[in-house]
């Protein structure tokens, strides 16, 4: 019983960090669409913000052991990747 409640917590865990991640990608994804200005102090804050406090629920749960390091990296590395791809593109506009 104990063990199924441990991965209940993970599961819940890793859906919640998930869909933080998603709402991230949505704001690259709009910026992308638009391919407005990545470098507007307001974007850039925002985004700032969303993204530092991801990698602080991520070193959380790592910390509680909800999630294994890795799987954290990897899905702050997803949105850098989407972020480096949006410089890209808005760069050769």
């Amino acid at each position: 019983m104990a063990s199924e409640i441990v991965v209940d917590h993970r599961e819940k865990a890793l859906a919640v960090l998930k869909a933080d991640a998603d709402k991230i990608m949505k704001l690259i994804k709009v910026q992308m669409d638009n391919l407005t200005m990545p470098q507007c102090p307001l974007y850039e804050e925002v985004l700032d913000t969303q993204m530092f406090g991801l990698s602080r629920e991520i070193d959380f749960a790592v910390r509680l052991g909800l999630i294994e390091d890795r799987v954290g990296k990897e899905l702050l590395d997803s949105l850098e990747r989407e972020l480096s791809a949006l410089l890209d593109a808005f760069t050769t506009k």
